[in-house]
Formats: C-alpha cells, structure tokens, sequence
C-alpha cells in the first residue's frame, strides 16, 4: 500500500521560513515524479510545485523565487523550503504522486502564516 506522509507544518511569521517533508513508502519514490499542492480555507487545491524523477522543477508563479522542491531518493523524501512566507501562504500542504491513472495524496500538513 502506498503511503505519503507530510510534516514540517506550524506557525510562522511573515517573512519566516519552513521546511515541509513529504515521506513515502509502499513504491519506488525514485521512480516517481511528485507534486506538492496546497489548499487555502475556502479554496481549492492548487499546484504549488514538481519535482520529476531527474531532478527538474517547477513551481506556480506565485511561489517562484521563494520556495524550492528537493528530493533525496535514499530516504524517499520529498521536501519543501519555504522562505519569505506570507499570510496568502497559509493553506494545507500535500504532496502527491500519480500510480497509473490513480492520484495518491498524503494526509496534508498545516501551515500558518501570521504575526
């Protein structure tokens, strides 16, 4: 069974940084390329950035500059840095990754950005 497991999440200040980890078992993580999405109160859940199997990124336009995705196969983690965070930041973060045509999400994590 595949499973991803998210943590990092807590409360910042704008202008802070945190580092979310995205764990997975149950697959070949090196083998698959991963998503993080995110999902404001009220909102849907929307791209925030990728990470293929060769190591390329990209990210949404709104997060360009200030976060970076990062992988380390050995322990089949995904992560995320986070810098210069601010209060449109506050959201649920998940990670996924696509087996075939099925969508595999973790449970999310909670970040909060307020003075």
């Amino acid at each position: 069974q595949v499973q991803l497991v998210e943590s990092g999440g807590g409360l910042v200040q704008p202008g802070g940084s945190l580092r979310l980890s995205c764990t997975v078992s149950g697959t070949d993580f090196s083998a698959r390329r991963m998503d993080w999405y995110r999902q404001a109160p009220g909102k849907g859940r929307d791209f925030v950035a990728r990470i293929t199997t060769s190591g390329n990124t990209g990210y949404a336009a709104s997060v360009q500059g200030r976060f970076t995705v990062s992988r380390d196969n050995a322990k089949s983690t995904m992560y995320l840095q986070m810098n210069n965070l601010n209060s449109e930041d506050t959201a649920v973060y998940y990670c996924r990754l696509l087996q075939g045509f099925a969508e595999i999400w973790g449970q999310g994590t909670q970040v909060t950005v307020s003075s």
